[in-house]
């Protein structure tokens, strides 16, 4: 009966799934994200060292409105996105549609960048108060600061699914699946459902001993774990690359190849055949590990200590190149050339596993458990932070306390049920954030190319 019942949610997810991620999402992401790029001319694109000064600091006045600094709100975002989606994201997009996935979610990652650049000036160009009266920043704040009350129903929507985006079943499972894999299995202590529950419970210690702290315990643990585990897996991949060096140049040709001819593609078609059907996968793929145009990131972002809003837009634009075209390149080329996607039958966290154990036994999958520990928990604190401020915005702030319990008690599903309804789950709530945050951004782009405009003019100058 338990069977028939988890089959049929199954089922159920996988539909709507397939129905939120459509043609009409496809255009709005990819679409809107060009629109957004060719309207500005590519202009932020010229200030990557610009980002980069305002990253480190150097324009940081402790009088401006906000709560964290450029470097937390950074960390917190990427602490959100790098995760599960960068180690396991690109081995399931690997494993049903081969390297040419790679290339697709480059291109969502390049288009990402700019709609991160809108969606995060956006953040703080509109911020708006909560019921406490304290300055908010994130899609459902700009939708009703920027377009007006009438469109507040768009910001609704926002939250309610941000309810459920947020809810970190996907980087629980996962973890719970690297853990059992990597640790209990091997050594005989797996014992089916009682291990993922023990491993549930203690998630669930760890991270509310982090998120019943708020922001600012959030922000300043992140930005201790994210730079350093990023620092360790991109040493651990340049090792498994080095021992791999001969093969190295073959995969990255066949990224290219392979993304229009799809040789390697084993899922459905779209638009007419197996490359559309590809493109579809990488873009998602992408999204779910950069989350550019989901609207997530935007609400980190807009908490940052600011009154400029593109200095906070340029700082957000780092994020989909630290995040899809560094270290999802990394784990795909790891995957790729040590040959496992080939070799052996595994998906998700596993098939990254198997390229390290491959490359460096023993010690290799040791190091990896540490790193997506690190990336799988981290997201965990941004993840509860963002569906608490959409259960504030909805609710007020005296009762956005309750997400947290709530937050807190789906870690323990998140350990205990299947890695594709869990996939497919977040995948289409996912989905519906993403709608009235590119409505809502791709409306009020002039007006951040006002302000950019205005901004550079005046670095120019100054």
């Amino acid at each position: 009966m338990f069977d028939e019942i988890i089959a049929y949610l199954e089922s159920l997810t996988s539909q709507a799934q397939s129905i939120a991620w459509g043609l009409p999402l496809l255009i709005l992401l990819i679409g809107g994200g060009l629109y957004m790029i060719i309207r500005i001319k590519f202009l932020p694109f010229r200030y990557f060292g610009h980002a980069i000064a305002v990253l480190r600091g150097k324009y940081d006045n402790e009088n401006d409105a906000g709560e964290i600094s450029h470097f937390q709100a950074l960390t917190t975002a990427l602490s959100a996105t790098v995760g599960m989606g960068n180690i396991s994201g690109v081995a399931v997009a690997i494993a049903i549609g081969g390297p040419g996935a790679v290339f697709w979610m480059w291109v969502s990652a390049v288009i990402g960048m700019s709609t991160k650049f809108f969606t995060a000036s956006l953040a703080v160009m509109f911020r708006g108060k909560d019921s406490a009266g304290k300055l908010q920043g994130g899609p459902m704040y700009f939708i009703v600061e920027g377009l007006g009350r009438k469109w507040k129903f768009l910001a609704v929507i926002f939250s309610v699914a941000g309810l459920v985006g947020a809810l970190p079943v996907f980087n629980v499972n996962q973890l719970t699946q690297a853990i059992n894999d990597l640790v209990l299995k091997p050594t005989g202590f797996y014992t089916g459902l009682n291990s993922n529950l023990t491993l549930g419970i203690l998630l669930v210690l760890i991270t509310s001993l982090v998120i019943l702290g708020g922001l600012s315990r959030i922000s300043n643990t992140a930005s201790k774990l994210v730079p350093s585990m990023v620092a360790l897996y991109f040493i651990m991949v340049l090792v498994i690359l080095g021992m791999n060096y001969e093969v190295v140049p073959k995969y990255l040709g066949l990224i290219f190849t392979d993304a229009f001819s799809a040789s390697f593609y084993e899922g459905e078609a779209f638009l007419g055949g197996m490359v559309g059907g590809l493109l579809l996968l990488g873009i998602k793929r992408g999204a779910f590990s950069n989350e550019a145009g989901i609207g997530t990131a935007p609400m980190a972002h807009g908490a940052a200590k600011t009154n400029e809003p593109i200095r906070e837009g340029l700082v957000a634009m780092l994020g989909p190149a630290i995040d899809t075209l560094v270290i999802c390149t990394l784990t795909a080329l790891a995957i790729l050339v040590t040959g496992v996607w080939e070799t052996t039958s595994n998906n998700g966290v596993s098939l990254t596993a198997s390229a390290f154990t491959q490359t460096m036994p023993g010690i290799g999958k040791y190091l990896l458990l540490i790193c997506i520990a690190v990336f799988s928990i981290s997201s965990l604190f941004s993840y509860s932070y963002y569906g608490t401020k959409c259960m504030s915005f909805l609710f007020g702030v005296k009762n956005s306390s309750y997400y947290k319990y709530i937050y807190i008690a789906s870690i323990i599903l998140g350990a205990t049920t299947t890695l594709d309804m869990m996939i497919q789950l977040i995948d289409t709530f996912f989905a519906i954030m993403a709608l009235p945050t590119m409505i809502a951004t791709i409306i009020l782009a002039p007006k951040v190319i006002k302000e950019a405009k205005r901004y550079f003019d005046t670095l120019k100058k100054g």
